[in-house]
């Protein structure tokens, strides 16, 4: 039987030996590359437009990168911190929205952030917003520890601090818009005393309802105000239809009167000028003067009479030569 293992020529031959200075040189080419792909991978870094990148070397602050393709001594010597200055962010007291990009927007303990004590000691139930910005990096990242935190621990106090200097009404109804700017006031002042880096631009109330065992109660009381409010809307409205069309009516009357007063007077004083002036022709030749007034007077009646009939002083003739109108 043949054996069924070939041998073929030049398989026994001894393995050429690789010379050692090829490993060491391939070795050292790798460690170069890997060192070379450490380096970029750990030195080149991108700052976001909304963002500043806060460099620090070993652990100290040296400066601040603007948005763009970045370079920092690798291998741990620089660290790079992404603030998004350019970002308004926000707190949320009482109550919590989905999908939040910042950890500490939402609120973690909502029941007891938004029971609040008013000055009546009654409650109220708050969800309020606080929005920022980051404004002050370095003061941000280095001169208070967790400023977010310190932050929404403020903004709770002052608010209960305002809410707890008025009536649970006030808080319900109409004083929103004052505890809104008080709060945003005095949260300012305490984010500049405390140094967090950051600028407070609004301080928004959004639901403000009492306890829900009374809420029944307090629906009705202001159903009771809205439609005491609506009786006094459509009561002004009638006021304002009706008095200045009064108003305008008597001013009309008034100046009609004194219009009329005005003729009368003229008339009058025109009437005694005239007088005046026919005495004086009167004084001067006063038969040519009763005779003028006389023909006058007769040219002014004359033609309101309706037949006509003239006779003489006597009354024993008619005047002769007297042109009557036919049918008169």
């Amino acid at each position: 039987m043949k054996n069924p293992i070939k041998t073929v020529r030049g398989e026994n031959r001894p393995p050429i030996p690789i010379p050692i200075g090829r490993y060491v040189l391939l070795a050292v080419l790798g460690a170069w590359g890997i060192l070379l792909l450490a380096i970029l991978w750990t030195g080149l870094y991108t700052v976001p437009v909304d963002s500043v990148g806060i460099v620090q070397r070993f652990g100290q602050y040296i400066g601040s990168d603007e948005p763009g393709l970045r370079f920092k001594l690798p291998l741990g010597i620089d660290t790079v911190t992404l603030v998004p200055i350019r970002r308004q962010l926000k707190l949320e007291f009482g109550f919590s929205s989905s999908g939040a990009t910042n950890a500490y927007q939402g609120s973690r303990e909502p029941e007891q952030e938004k029971s609040i004590v008013t000055g009546d000691l009654n409650e109220a139930m708050v969800e309020w917003v606080v929005q920022f910005r980051i404004n002050e990096p370095k003061d941000y990242l280095f001169a208070v520890r967790d400023p977010e935190e310190t932050l929404r621990a403020a903004a709770e106090a002052v608010m209960r601090e305002t809410i707890g200097d008025r009536t649970v009404d006030e808080v319900i109804t109409i004083g929103r818009q004052e505890i809104e700017n008080e709060t945003l006031t005095n949260l300012q002042k305490l984010a500049l005393q405390y140094r967090l880096g950051m600028s407070i631009d609004l301080v928004q109330l959004k639901n403000v309802n009492p306890p829900r065992q009374v809420q029944a109660s307090f629906d009705e009381v202001n159903q009771a105000q809205q439609e005491k409010q609506s009786a006094i809307n459509v009561a002004n409205g009638e006021y304002n239809k009706v008095v200045p069309r009064a108003r305008g009516d008597a001013a009309r009357l008034i100046a009609e009167a004194q219009g009329y007063a005005l003729k009368r007077v003229n008339e009058a004083e025109g009437d005694a000028t005239l007088f005046d002036a026919v005495f004086t022709q009167y004084q001067k030749s006063q038969d040519v003067t009763r005779q003028r007034i006389y023909l006058e007077t007769l040219m002014e009646v004359l033609p309101k009479v309706g037949r006509k009939i003239i006779v003489d002083e006597k009354g024993q003739q008619v005047l002769p030569l007297l042109q009557l109108p036919a049918g008169k």
